[in-house]
Parts: C-alpha cells; sequence; structure tokens
C-alpha cells in the first residue's frame, strides 16, 4: 500500500513514516520542511520512501495523490501559540487546504482518510467528573480547534464516495521525536526542570489528557489496517483514559524524579479556557488500541536524552513558535535522575 502523510517530517509524522516503511508500507510525504529535513533522515533512501517538498497550499495534489491507498493528513499550523500570531495563514492551511485535500483525495480515490484533530476540541468542560466520549459536546475556544471542528464537520458530512473517513482526536503528544519538539507541555516541564532548574506553571488545576508520540503512531497505523465497517465516518479519541492529568500531577512526577529539586513556582488561574477529561474506550474497543506509554516513562526518557546531550531544547527547530534570545535559550545544567 501507498501511504501519503502530509507533515511527514513533522514531530508525528516522522515517526509515523520510519515505522510504516519498516512494516513494509510505502510512503510519500508532503512537507515544506519549515523545520528542516534532519527528521527525515532515517528514511532517505528508502526505496519506498519519496518526498514533497511542497507547501499544501500550493502543492500539485493530482501529482501527490496519484496512485495512493490511503492518506494521512498531519500538516498543520500546530496550537494555539502558533496560529494566534499568523491566523491568516493558519487559516490557509488548516481549513482552506484541508479541505481542498480532501476533495481531491475522493477524486482521486484514495480509498481510507485519517484526518489529525485534537481533544481541545472539548474546551472548557463545566463538569470535569464526566469524561468526554467522541459525542460529547465540542466547546472549541482557540482559532486552532474552531478549525479543526470546521474540517472534522465537512470530513464526515461530505459524499465523498467510497472514501473511508476518520478524525482522530488526539490527546496533548509528548516523547522522543526526531522532530524534537519543547513547546508541549509534558516536554516543555521535564525540560525546564531538569535543564533550568525552575518552572512557572500557569493553572495547575487544569486538566488534559497525554499520548506518547510513538502510542499516537501506532494508533494511526492500527486504523489503516482496521475493516471499512469499522471505522468508517468514525471518531476516535487517542490516548489513556489513565493518562489524565492536571498540570500539578505532571510537576510531581517530574519532581520524584530529579535529584534536587526544581524551584517550581505556581501562578494560580481563576479561568483556563481549557479544562477537559477524556474517554479513549472507543478506541480501544473498536481499533483494539492500548497504550504502550506513560507519562512517567517520557518524563524518564526526556531526562535521560538530556542528560547525554542527545537532544538540545535551544534549537530554534523544536519549538512552534519563535525562539527566545540567543542568550534566554536553555543552558544544560548539572543534574540527573535519581
Amino acid at each position: 500500500m501507498l501511504i501519503v502523510v502530509t507533515g511527514g517530517a513533522g514531530y508525528l509524522g516522522s515517526v509515523l513514516c520510519a515505522k510504516l516503511l519498516a512494516a513494509g508500507y510505502s510512503v510519500r510525504v508532503l512537507d515544506s520542511l519549515l523545520y528542516g529535513g534532519a527528521p527525515l533522515l532515517s528514511v532517505i533512501g528508502h526505496h519506498g520512501f519519496r518526498l514533497c517538498q511542497k507547501d499544501i497550499r500550493n502543492a500539485d495534489l493530482n501529482d501527490l495523490l496519484g496512485g495512493a491507498d490511503a492518506v494521512v493528513h498531519l500538516a498543520a499550523v500546530v496550537g494555539d501559540p502558533a496560529c494566534a500570531r499568523d491566523p491568516r495563514r493558519a487559516a490557509e492551511v488548516n481549513l482552506r487546504a484541508s479541505l481542498r485535500l480532501i476533495e481531491a483525495a475522493a477524486r482521486q480515490g484514495v480509498k481510507r482518510f485519517i484526518f489529525a484533530s485534537t481533544c481541545s476540541n472539548y474546551g472548557r468542560m463545566p463538569d470535569t467528573s464526566v469524561l468526554a466520549e467522541e459525542d460529547h459536546e465540542l466547546r472549541p475556544v482557540s482559532l486552532y480547534a474552531e478549525m479543526k471542528v470546521a474540517v472534522e464537520r465537512q470530513l464526515l458530512s461530505a459524499e465523498l464516495g467510497d472514501m473511508c473517513a476518520l478524525v482522530f482526536r488526539f490527546a496533548t503528544l509528548y516523547g522522543l521525536s526526531p522532530r524534537m519538539r519543547f513547546d508541549l507541555t509534558v516536554n516543555q516541564f521535564t525540560m525546564e526542570m531538569f535543564v533550568q532548574g525552575k518552572l512557572t506553571v500557569f493553572g495547575e488545576q487544569f486538566w488534559r489528557p497525554y499520548v506518547h508520540v510513538r502510542d499516537a503512531a501506532q494508533a494511526i497505523f492500527d486504523a489503516l489496517g482496521a475493516s471499512t465497517q469499522k471505522v468508517k465516518r468514525q471518531v476516535f479519541n487517542i490516548g489513556s483514559t489513565a493518562e489524565n492529568y492536571r498540570k500539578i500531577d505532571i510537576v510531581r512526577l517530574i519532581q520524584e524524579r530529579l535529584s534536587s529539586p526544581a524551584n517550581v513556582d505556581f501562578v494560580a488561574k481563576a479561568e483556563d479556557p481549557r479544562d477537559y477529561r477524556v474517554s479513549f474506550a472507543k478506541a480501544q474497543r473498536v481499533l483494539g488500541f492500548s497504550p504502550v506509554y506513560t507519562v512517567s516513562t517520557g518524563i524518564d526518557e526526556i531526562i535521560c536524552a538530556l542528560s547525554h546531550g542527545i537532544v538540545d531544547p535551544s534549537a530554534p527547530t523544536s519549538y512552534n513558535v519563535e525562539m527566545k534570545e540567543a542568550d534566554e535559550r536553555p543552558q544544560l545544567m548539572h543534574s540527573s535522575m535519581n
């Protein structure tokens, strides 16, 4: 099978592409390489791999999709800060280009289309004792989530012929990736507490679910092989019900793993636009998806990688928003795991 992966050089895409190629799939990646091509070094030259270095807004979709069996659509301006910084570009990429891709895939006879959405679509839940299932009310509170919801609705309602469309609402990702990111909660908190010995946390009581980037890639892999009858026009929350955490819980997990406690400043917030706990039972029941990794193991691997200098938290490519001034970038301090 030939799988087209948009955003294949990204945080999740680079992990997914290596996994697909190792399993014998052919992979065609569309990516502008905004954050560089290094995440694809391990797959460049593979006989089943092809790179289309184009911006999704002006790519030749007929060429991209020709002969494709499935599309995994990951390309996006990702996250609230990046979208808020350039709303026009975000709308062009996340909304208009996504809708254009869906239409082109249906015309080209693509059999399966997986759209990467987000649990942020649940917004601020009035009662977090109730776990949000896939039919829960969507209450997007950011431009990023609003556009994800809009694409979801079009994908699930449009006449797409024989194309099997499905939506993955991912929990917040974390963990090591060839295109490392330190602007994701678990990764950021771990890096700042380990590297800088301090952290400022806003709204420590608000809930989010989390999923390791390798587990997220596994979920996509599982869905590519699932029967059409089980997944067509279906939405799946992707994560683990046991991995819903408050920010203060994540801080405690990191503190337990540091030889010297970090100085953490909690800044109280009476209001936070996102506060949600999510059920992931459907993905386990229908796809047989059961995450392997936990936030605890993710923290361990990030600390290990930082302590050995395997990842560089000062690299501009490790952030989806503009990097700090050079003299403000994180500098490694002497620290270790217990």
